[in-house]
Parts: structure tokens; sequence; C-alpha cells
């Protein structure tokens, strides 16, 4: 059976890598619209957080296997349809993510100074399409929408010291950039309270960790939480009890801890956390053109835990801030006219990873069940999304006994619209200028941003 996967994130990989392991005869053709693979784990886990993006090694190990082969620079949905994948395939996985980002809907949120969280993290990655965004760091006060990890890495980013970044796979241009920001103060906001945050604790150690930056909490946003958290879940419970304790405790108590927190009290950077507000304005500079700060509706929780709802007391509040983040999630959008797509919850409809009404197609990741969770709730998704192929492929739904011509039909068509895909070994090629790039600079690598030098390098 020739199986094709669409998107070469840890979803694409993780549905190949199992479809590899249980049927020893597949064979996977992966596509990705850009030259280089790995998606969010190239341009979504944050440069410090080198440990992540050790799935690399599996996913190489996969696409080096003689039944895989890697079609990059490849954009299904233009270059070549699901339609004509569905012709040369007996099935066809769609892995490809959210590409696109929630908006907040409030009035000056296209003001100069507001920025996606997407699009900020995508920039210090070295995602292509984001390698111009030239983020004006040139203000004090910076507010992040959002309580998420996404929202923790950039706040953590931009405060933290430059010494520590230099050692990353950062881009240079992000580098230079951060060198001259600045920004020495981050308020990360929310509609909720400290107990619906959505980071987690080894993120928010991390931060409270960071050193020349102090946190800034607000005890009275910790009161009485002790009684509220008795039961909670023993996660959510630690959770909120580190950030208790770095809101309440008072210098004097000389644990180790707080002595690195005595130290920073001195430190000229901070960050904090606020509670119970909602955005309801990006407000422009006397000119109009530059955010000077965000309104925020005051909330009041209605409900308890993760389904309590922040609903307007009605009371308002101004933030000063030149630097708007928008941390609030991602979102996929429809690849081609013919797959089915909720446009409502930004996934395409399946049970178990068959697309409803279609039969031969599937999807896994965040365009199976919605932008959330890491790469080990990915990994799991995608081994379900791999299974349903399997069994549908053992009980003769998909007909394997049909001869299908994989890539060999691709190709022509590719060749036909002036296509030209990249392999796996050209990958290997790039990703071995980067490394050697990197290694002149003391880094793991310096990343190729501009889809079209990565081109010329290969030699396309």
């Amino acid at each position: 059976p020739r199986v094709c996967v669409v998107g070469s994130g840890p979803a694409g990989f993780y549905t190949a890598q199992h479809i590899l392991k249980h049927h020893g005869a597949a064979r996977v053709d992966i596509y990705e619209k850009l030259p280089v693979p790995f998606g969010l784990v190239r341009f979504g886990v944050a440069p410090d957080h080198p440990e992540v993006k050790n799935v690399i090694n599996a996913f190489t190990q996969t696409a080096r296997s003689e039944r895989c082969a890697y079609y990059g620079n490849v954009t299904v949905g233009r270059d070549v349809t699901v339609a004509e994948l569905r012709q040369a395939y007996h099935a066809v996985v769609l892995s490809y993510g959210a590409e696109d980002h929630r908006v907040l809907g409030i009035p000056g949120e296209n003001l100069s100074g507001v920025y996606s969280a997407r699009a900020f993290v995508g920039w210090y990655n070295g995602l292509p399409e984001n390698r111009d965004l030239k983020p004006d760091l040139s203000c004090e006060t910076a507010l992040i929408l959002g309580h998420g990890n996404v929202a923790l890495d950039i706040a953590r980013i931009l405060l933290s010291p430059l010494r520590l970044l230099r050692k990353t796979d950062i881009t240079a241009g992000s580098l230079a950039a951060l060198a001259s920001s600045k920004v020495k103060r981050v308020w990360l906001v929310g509609r909720r309270g400290p107990l619906q945050v959505a980071f987690t604790i080894k993120e928010l150690r991390e931060m409270i960790n960071l050193p020349g930056a102090r946190p800034v909490l607000n005890p009275a946003d910790f009161t009485g939480l002790e009684n509220a958290i008795k039961d909670a879940p023993r996660p959510r419970k630690r959770l909120t009890e580190l950030m208790v304790k770095t809101a309440l405790e008072k210098p004097g108590e000389k644990t180790a801890e707080v002595q690195a927190m005595v130290a920073q009290a001195a430190a000229p950077r901070e960050w904090g956390l606020k509670f119970q507000r909602s955005p309801q304005e990006v407000l422009p500079t006397t000119d109009g053109r530059q955010a000077r700060g965000v309104r925020m509706a005051l909330t009041r929780l209605e409900g308890s835990g993760d389904s309590a709802k922040a609903v307007p007391t009605g009371d308002v509040e101004e933030l000063e801030c030149g630097l708007v983040l928008s941390s609030i999630g991602y979102r996929s959008l429809p690849l081609d006219p013919a797959v089915p797509f909720d446009t409502q919850r930004g996934v395409i409809p399946n049970s178990s990873g068959r697309v409803e009404g279609v039969p031969g197609l599937y999807c896994s990741g965040w365009v199976k069940r919605g932008p959330t969770g890491v790469i080990i709730t990915t990994m799991n998704d995608s081994f379900d999304t791999a299974q349903s192929v399997l069994e549908d492929l053992q009980v003769g739904v998909l007909d394997a006994s049909t001869s299908r011509e994989g890539f060999g039909a691709v190709e022509s068509i590719l060749r036909s619209r002036g296509v030209r895909p990249v392999s796996f070994s050209d990958w290997e090629k790039i990703d071995a200028a980067e490394v050697a790039r990197g290694k002149a600079a003391g880094k793991p690598r310096e990343k190729i941003v501009d889809p079209q030098e990565m081109l010329q390098l290969i030699g396309h």
C-alpha cells in the first residue's frame, strides 16, 4: 500500500513512523510546503529548549527508511490537489497543523506594535513567512494576552540575558533586535484566574528562576486559594502552590529560592501575571498609528475549575504598553475545497482520524483535534490515526490490491506545473550548512530564513 502524508511536523512524522513500523510493506511519502521539515519542532519550540527538539533524531530515522520519502517545497492544494493525491495513493493523511492564529476581534488590533504570538515566535525561530516582521522593541513595557506556555516562552525570550540566548539556535536577526531591545517589563494577562492558567509548572519555574528578572505577583490574587486547590489534580495543585509561594514569600525566610528572589529584587527587569482582565480595545497614540496601551474589562468568574467562565463586571482598566502580543491560540485553515472543514471549530470533521464522508482520506494532529497539547499528545493522536489506516487496510476498506503509482504520478503533475520537490538528502545539505554556520558563531545552528537561499544552496 502507498500512503501519503501531508505535513512534516510531529503529526506527519509520527503517523508515518507508526504505519512503517506496523506494516512491513507499506510505503509512505511525506509532502511539506517548506523546503525544510519538522514543522513546529523547528519553528515553534523555543530556542532555549533544545532538549524538546531531540525528537528530530527519531523523525530523521523515519525519513531515512527505504520505504519512506520526503518531498519538500510542495504546497498541497496549489501545486497538487488532494483529489490528485487520492488518485495516486491508497490512503492520504492530512497532518498540516494550524498555520494561522486566532484573532482578538477588538478595535485597534491592527495598530503598529500589535503582533500575534504565532508571528513573533515564527520571527525568532526563523519561519520564512515571518522573517521580515521587525517587531518594535523600543518600549519599556510589553503586554502578552494569554496564560499558556507560548506566552511564557515569549516573555522569557523578551527578558532573557543575551548571554543565554547567544548559545541557542535563535536567528541572527532576532538576536540583534533583542540586543537593542528596551523592553524591561512584561505583563501576562488572562481573562480568568490563577486556577485556570494553561501553562505548566516546568515553564513557570523556569520563568521564576530567570536570571536578572524578578516576578511581580500580587498577593491579593492568591488569597483564599488554599481551600480551592485541596481537591484539585496534583499538577494543578503544585502549579498553584508555586504561584502562591512566589507571591507571598517574604524576604527573611532564607531558603535558597528566597535568596535568589532577594538577588532578583534588585533585578533590572520584571514580569508579572495579571488575572481576570479581558482586552476590549488596543488604544492608539495621538497620531492613531501606534499602540500605547490596552483597555481591559475586569471580569469575575462564574463556575469553578477549568470550566469557569469570565464575565465582565462593568469596570475597566487601562494598561500602558508599546508592544502587544496576542497569544490566544493557533488556528487551522481549510487546505482544499475537496476536503470537508468545520470552520467553527477549525478542524477537519473526523472519527478516529477518518475524514467524514471521504473514504481513504484521514487526518492527524492539530487539524484533527484542534491546536492544543504538547508533542507527546500529538504522538498519541497520530498513532491513533495511523491505527485507523492500518485497520482499514486489514479489513479491505482500503483496497491495496489495486496498484497506485504514488509519487510517480505526482512527479509528472509537479513537473508539468514547474515545481521541483526538495528531497530529504537535499534537506541534509541545508542542515549541514546551518550547523556549520552555527559552529562559527558558537551556536548549535544558524537557521537559513530565506527559502530562495535554501534552494540555491542545493542547486535548485
